[in-house]
């Protein structure tokens, strides 16, 4: 789904029924994110929200996580970075995302990868309109942290 580019991402926030987290803390010694210039480096964010990491994105996918959970929990995570990208620019219709990487947690023959991702991937663009698109990778893992399905990291560009 495109959203149009005279809708402002709040907008598009707000229509979902969605608000932008608050940021947390890192739990060891990195930034949440970086900026030098224009560019934006978002450190890894899982799906977590206020009440933490809900269980159902905790584990594998293709065992104990499906498809569609664990692209719900991509975009959770992707709103996590939108909420740092924010804090970061101080405005969400002046970022165009560059690119995301994403890790899933999943069982050795898992080849829905780059599905998962899509999760995010989707929501940057329904967030941000064209500005959304980006390029990116999709890599499966063996263990995440706090044992989460999804971990999402984003390089923005604050355009002027």
């Amino acid at each position: 789904m495109t959203a149009s580019n005279h809708v402002s991402p709040q907008s598009r926030l707000t229509a979902l029924g969605l608000t932008l987290p608050e940021t947390t803390a890192p739990i060891a010694n990195y930034t949440p994110f970086s900026r030098t210039g224009n560019l934006i480096f978002i450190s890894g964010q899982l799906p977590v929200t206020a009440t933490g990491l809900d269980e159902k994105f905790k584990g594998k996918a293709g065992k104990n996580i499906s498809l569609e959970t664990a692209q719900a929990a991509a975009r959770q995570a992707a709103l996590n970075i939108l909420a740092h990208a924010n804090a970061a620019s101080g405005d969400l219709s002046k970022l165009r995302a560059l690119r995301i990487g994403g890790y899933v947690n999943a069982i050795p023959d898992f080849n829905a990868v780059p599905q998962v991702i899509n999760g995010a991937s989707d929501f940057l663009v329904e967030i941000l309109g064209e500005k959304g698109r980006h390029a990116r990778f999709a890599v499966g893992v063996a263990q995440l942290p706090l044992d989460a399905v999804v971990e999402i990291e984003g390089i923005f560009e604050i355009t002027l």
